[in-house]
């Protein structure tokens, strides 16, 4: 799993949680860009990079980050 970030002040938006991800793991932002679905819906990107996600948002919620609520409804 990437580093979680070092944000000051919590996540309040899908937007951020995205961009932070993406920053978090080029690997797998290098892949997306690459099939041309870094924009596409969350279902259009490999296992992985869903997984990935899915762990990154958990990892927030979990240290606080992002609230718990966001959590349930965020999506690539």
């Amino acid at each position: 799993m990437g580093n979680i970030s070092k944000i000051t002040t919590i996540m309040t938006s899908q937007k951020q949680i995205r961009a932070a991800f993406w920053e978090s793991h080029p690997q797998h932002k290098a892949y997306a860009i690459i099939w041309g679905i870094k924009t596409a819906p969350h279902n259009r990107h490999n296992t992985e990079t869903r997984t990935a996600f899915a762990d990154y948002v958990d990892a927030l919620a979990k240290v606080g980050e992002i609230s718990e609520k966001l959590a349930f409804r965020s999506t690539l």
